[in-house]
């Protein structure tokens, strides 16, 4: 393995019979770009898109060559990886640098893959183990804060759920649109004659990984959903908690404020008999204070107070 530039990596791709070029292209597409198919050599018109920026996923077969647009994840976002395989040579390309390819040729020595073919398998299954990675951190990541919230509700928890979440659809929306169209093309050359034995092995691992990648994208949206739901309940519990205390509040001066207004009124009686000293503290003041200790009381038998404590404290905190 060697960085060469383009006119050597040309030469070789003309007398190497099973090669592995990876090229990596500027991050944004300088003006007046040669097509890269070009300047290896390939003047296939079919191959224009190879390291275009702005592809769409692919996998086609062309002749006795495949094509594909390969979506791959590159610390949260995600990145395309072009491949373009035949008998002779397998050719990557992406825009900056990708982990992804390092990651290949880490496991050549001990894949031993046995054609390029092999070795675009290798690619995909690596692709793929992006999406496993970050979705595995990302539902780890949201279990975390559905214990956290549990434990103590904060602001940024719904902040840092949002962000999961949308990587979470980040992750189903760009490898689902690739998985159907690679399905479809390795179904339909895998029902063509002449597919080797050993070839229909990888294809069929690497579906069941596909499948398996899926699913694990699939658990992370329905967890960011649990614990979206799971927030949401809490903030319900503590404003029925806050309902809950107004109510007690109500319970013990609505009878008071029935008789400040009562007695505040101009009533002929109220203004000519009621006049002295025992009187007032005997109605104003002995009544509100009897209305108090009866609300009290009446909050008491019916455990209220109690009610409210629970609600205020959590089980598992032992309080």
């Amino acid at each position: 393995m060697t960085r060469i530039d383009v006119s050597q990596a040309r030469h070789h791709l003309a007398a190497s019979s099973f090669l592995l070029v990876d090229v990596e292209l500027p991050e944004e597409a300088a003006p007046g770009e040669q097509p890269l198919a070009r300047l290896l050599g390939l003047e296939a018109e079919d191959l224009a898109w190879l390291g275009r920026e702005g592809e769409d996923a692919r996998a086609e077969i062309l002749g006795d060559s495949a094509a594909f647009v390969v979506p791959a994840v590159e610390e949260e976002r995600v990145v395309d990886v072009h491949a373009v395989v035949t008998e002779q040579y397998l050719i990557t390309a992406h825009r900056g640098p990708v982990s992804l390819i390092g990651n290949l040729t880490a496991r050549l020595p001990r894949e031993n893959p046995s054609d390029p073919v092999a070795m675009l398998f290798l690619l995909l299954d690596e692709a793929l183990e992006t999406y496993r990675r970050c979705a595995i951190r990302a539902l780890l990541e949201v279990e975390d804060l559905e214990d956290a919230m549990f434990r103590g509700r904060q602001p940024e928890q719904l902040y840092r759920l949002a962000r999961l979440r949308r990587t979470a659809a980040l992750l189903h929306h760009t490898l689902l649109p690739y998985l159907r169209v690679a399905e479809e093309t390795v179904t339909r050359r895998m029902l063509g004659h002449g597919f080797r034995e050993g070839r229909e092995r990888l294809v069929r691992e690497y579906q069941r990984t596909a499948r398996l990648v899926l699913t694990d994208i699939e658990s992370l949206q329905e967890a960011a959903r649990r614990a979206f739901s799971s927030y949401s309940s809490l903030v319900s519990g503590d404003q029925n908690g806050v309902i809950n205390r107004l109510v007690v509040v109500s319970t013990i001066f609505l009878p008071l404020t029935f008789l400040t207004g009562f007695f505040g009124m101009n009533f002929a009686y109220l203004t000519d008999e009621l006049e002295s000293g025992a009187v007032f503290w005997l109605l104003a003041v002995g009544l509100q204070v009897v209305f108090l200790f009866a609300a009290l009381y009446v909050l008491h038998r019916t455990r209220l107070w109690r009610r409210l404590r629970e609600d205020e404290g959590d089980p598992d905190d032992g309080r």
